[in-house]
């Protein structure tokens, strides 16, 4: 039985939820993206009582497993009793030959998002609606915690141990996740205190996805050696995103200097560092692919021998290939 200390620290934890969403200041009308998983719901029903009438909610059905359907009559059932305007989206997000299934789940989820987003709304009595102009989606301070870790087992650089950045922009709305300071029970935490029920994706005890085992095995044992550690891990990834930021801008400096696409010569007058640097930005800012470390390691070996006329230079670089056109470099994938 519950007892009224109980009921307190409860209340205590859940009032986390309520300052995050106190922070949180989006362009309205607000999409949240609502999987109907405890995280969503306590993020979308929040946002809702802020600001009643101006916030909407979108539901992906992946259907990849029989619990999808499930997943939809949830959602519908909650944004019907709240009132909430709800679009329903179904994907097909089997993966190609080449590609993860995560990654094909996570594409086909944003680009969803984005078509329903973009789509008139109405009301229940059919009036139409304000644009929506901004998204917000419930990771929260565990989902970061294992972004992060993951980018370490990765050998990241600073932008990968940036991990999840909580403010961006894309296809003319702006994007959020306003609650990356939020533990995942204190969300469930919330929802306890208002009686609200949410639904279980099954797939999340699967301990054969890396995040899984992250969450069941090495988040228990960060919690007894290093009880802060969500809040030092964030401060760490948001001193990496500021890294980043500076790096990104010095690029952009450099590759107007060295020219795009880039002259070989000028490139050789760069530091390796900045050589690197600038090479990473030339790729991603303008053909959005990326190195691996050996890829730009190998180019830039070959840049930096590359004193003759007829030295050739050809590596395949992310989904491409860089090569050689006269005194610059260009990056293909036909």
């Amino acid at each position: 039985m519950q007892t009224q200390s109980d009921a307190y620290l409860l209340s205590a934890s859940a009032a986390q939820v309520d300052a995050a969403v106190a922070a949180f200041h989006p362009p309205l009308p607000l999409a949240v993206a609502f999987s109907g998983g405890a995280d969503s719901c306590a993020l979308l029903l929040a946002c809702h009582a802020r600001w009643p009438g101006q916030v909407r909610a979108i539901h992906v059905h992946h259907g990849l497993q029989a619990a999808a359907d499930d997943f939809q009559k949830h959602c519908e059932q909650l944004c019907a009793q709240h009132g909430i305007a709800l679009k329903v989206c179904a994907i097909d997000a089997r993966n190609a030959q080449g590609q993860s299934p995560e990654d094909a789940a996570r594409q086909g989820r944003y680009e969803a998002l984005i078509g329903a987003a973009q789509q008139d709304w109405f009301s229940a009595d059919g009036v139409v609606l304000e644009p929506v102009r901004s998204m917000a989606l419930a990771q929260h301070a565990d989902d970061q915690v294992e972004t992060l870790l993951l980018a370490l087992s990765r050998g990241a650089g600073v932008a990968g141990l940036a991990a999840m950045p909580s403010h961006w922009g894309r296809a003319q709305l702006e994007w959020f996740r306003p609650l990356l300071v939020v533990p995942g029970q204190v969300l469930r935490d919330w929802l306890h205190v208002r009686g609200v029920s949410w639904v279980e994706d099954p797939t999340n005890t699967d301990q054969a996805y890396t995040r899984n085992r992250i969450r069941a095995q090495l988040l228990p044992v960060l919690e007894q050696v290093f009880p802060q550690f969500r809040s030092t891990f964030a401060r760490s990834s948001a001193h990496c995103a500021q890294a980043s930021e500076l790096l990104d801008e010095q690029a952009a400096v450099d590759l107007q200097g060295v020219g795009s696409p880039p002259y070989i010569k000028a490139l050789q007058a760069l530091s390796a560092v900045r050589l690197g640097n600038v090479l990473r930005y030339w790729l991603r800012s303008i053909y959005g692919t990326t190195p691996t470390a050996a890829q730009l390691s190998q180019l830039m070996q070959q840049i930096s021998v590359c004193t003759t006329r007829g030295h050739r230079i050809h590596i395949k670089v992310g989904r491409g290939f860089v090569e050689r056109r006269g005194l610059t470099l260009d990056w293909y994938n036909s």
